[in-house]
C-alpha cells in the first residue's frame, strides 16, 4: 500500500498529492509516468510525475476530477493508502546542454509535469523559460515552484485575468518577437494546445516536444488505446513514448481517438449506485 502523505486542492477539481513511494522515486527522471489503482475494483491511471526526490521517497502527482476513478482518488484523504503504485514508467526526456533557450510550455494542469523536466534543464546549464497557460488566474498552479526552477516565466489566460491575454502560442510568438533564440519548446497539456503550439512552430524550425499522456489508458502497451501515428509509424505513448516530435505527430487521429472515451466518461461520472435501493 502506498501512504498518501500530503493532499492539496491546487485549483476547483484539482488535486496534489505527495505519495510514499522510495522505490519509483529511487529510479524516476523527468517525462516519466506511473499508473495507480486506488482499489480492487478501480481502473488503472496512467498519471506524469511532477515531481520525485530520492532523499525522503516522494512521488508528487497532479491530477483534475473528471470521471468515476479521478473522483474516487479525490475522496482520499492523508494518511489513507492507494492500492497499486507501479512505475516509473515510459522514455525519460531527453536532457542535455542546447545550443539556445529551453521553452517549457505547460497548459492546466500539464504545468505540472513541465516542473521536473524545467528543472533538469536548468541543472543541465541552459536558461529556461516557462510559459504558463490557464483559461483564469484562479486556476493557475505551482507558479512558485516554476520560479524556483526556470530563468523567467510568462503567465498567459484566456480572459486576460493575469499575464498575456490569449493562449500559450501568444506567449511562443512574443519570445520569438523579442529574439529570443530558442533551441527547444516541450509542451505538455490538452491535445488541442500541444497540437496549436507544434503548428506554430513548424514554420518557425523550433524543435518542439510534446507528451501524449491524455491518451493512455492502461500504460503497458496491450490495451491499444494510446497508439498514434507519428511520422510514418504506428507508436504506443506508454511504451514509444509518451514524448514525441510534435511535428510528426497526427494529431487529427489523436484526438477522434480521444473522443471516443469521452461519453463513456460522463456516464461513469454521473452513475449512481442502485444496489441496495430495492426495485420499485
Amino acid at each position: 500500500m502506498f501512504t498518501i502523505l500530503k493532499k492539496e486542492e491546487l485549483s476547483p477539481s484539482v488535486y496534489a498529492m505527495e505519495i510514499d513511494a522510495p522505490r519509483v522515486a529511487k529510479k524516476a527522471e523527468p517525462g516519466q509516468f506511473v499508473v495507480l489503482r486506488v482499489s480492487e475494483t478501480g481502473e488503472r491511471i496512467p498519471l506524469t510525475i511532477a515531481n520525485f526526490d530520492r532523499e525522503t521517497g516522494r512521488i508528487l502527482i497532479v491530477f483534475q476530477v473528471i470521471g468515476a476513478s479521478t473522483m474516487e482518488l479525490a475522496a482520499l484523504g492523508e494518511g489513507d493508502s492507494i492500492l497499486d503504485f507501479v512505475g516509473p514508467l515510459g522514455r525519460p526526456s531527453e536532457i542535455a546542454k542546447l545550443d539556445g533557450t529551453m521553452v517549457v510550455v505547460g497548459g492546466g494542469i500539464g504545468v505540472a509535469p513541465t516542473f521536473p523536466i524545467a528543472r533538469a534543464m536548468k541543472e543541465a546549464g541552459n536558461k529556461v523559460i516557462a510559459i504558463m497557460g490557464a483559461k483564469t488566474k484562479d486556476i493557475l498552479i505551482m507558479e512558485d515552484e516554476m520560479k524556483a526552477v526556470t530563468d523567467e516565466i510568462v503567465v498567459t489566460t484566456d480572459d486576460g485575468s493575469r499575464g498575456i491575454k490569449g493562449f500559450v502560442t501568444n506567449a511562443v510568438q512574443a519570445l520569438v518577437d523579442r529574439g529570443e533564440n530558442i533551441a527547444q519548446i516541450t509542451a505538455i497539456g490538452p491535445v488541442i494546445m500541444m497540437k496549436s503550439v507544434a503548428d506554430a512552430t513548424r514554420a518557425l524550425g523550433i524543435k518542439t516536444i510534446v507528451s501524449l499522456n491524455p491518451i493512455m489508458v492502461d500504460g503497458t502497451g496491450m490495451c491499444g488505446g494510446c497508439r498514434v501515428t507519428v511520422g510514418d509509424e504506428t507508436k504506443f505513448a506508454c511504451v514509444d513514448g509518451p514524448e514525441f516530435d510534435g511535428h510528426l505527430v497526427d494529431f487529427k487521429g489523436l484526438m477522434s481517438r480521444q473522443r471516443m472515451y469521452r461519453d463513456l466518461e460522463d456516464e461513469e461520472k454521473d452513475h449512481v449506485c442502485r444496489i441496495g435501493l430495492g426495485r420499485n
